[in-house]
């Protein structure tokens, strides 16, 4: 699986258009099973989106500091590789199960 998204990752177009074939699955699942407005299932999507990307960012990042490899004129703490188009993948998997989760819960809770 890694593997792969590191495969799909490599292309700027391959990685944005993983990420709107798993949203839209996502939104869609939500919108089908637990009856949600598409208007609704967007936005809730887009807000826990971001609130992961911010949990998954930090994830494998290593500082030039810590590598060795420091460019002049740049921050020692500024990452070598941040990777985020993988991250970006990342997120969409893990936003798109929790979407799936917490609207799930809303009968359950009332809402």
């Amino acid at each position: 699986m890694i593997s792969v998204i590191k495969a799909v990752a490599g292309s700027l177009w391959s990685t944005l258009a993983v990420i709107a074939a798993i949203s839209a699955v996502a939104v869609w699942v939500v919108v089908s099973a637990f009856d949600l407005r598409v208007s609704g299932g967007l936005a809730l999507y887009f807000v826990i989106w971001w609130i992961l990307l911010f949990a998954v960012l930090p994830f494998g990042v290593r500082s030039q500091s810590e590598s060795g490899e420091i460019v002049a004129g740049s921050e020692p703490g500024a990452p070598v590789a941040p990777a985020l188009r993988e991250k970006a993948i990342w997120t969409t998997l893990v936003a798109s199960i929790v979407l799936v989760i917490v609207v799930a819960v809303f009968p359950l809770a009332g809402l």
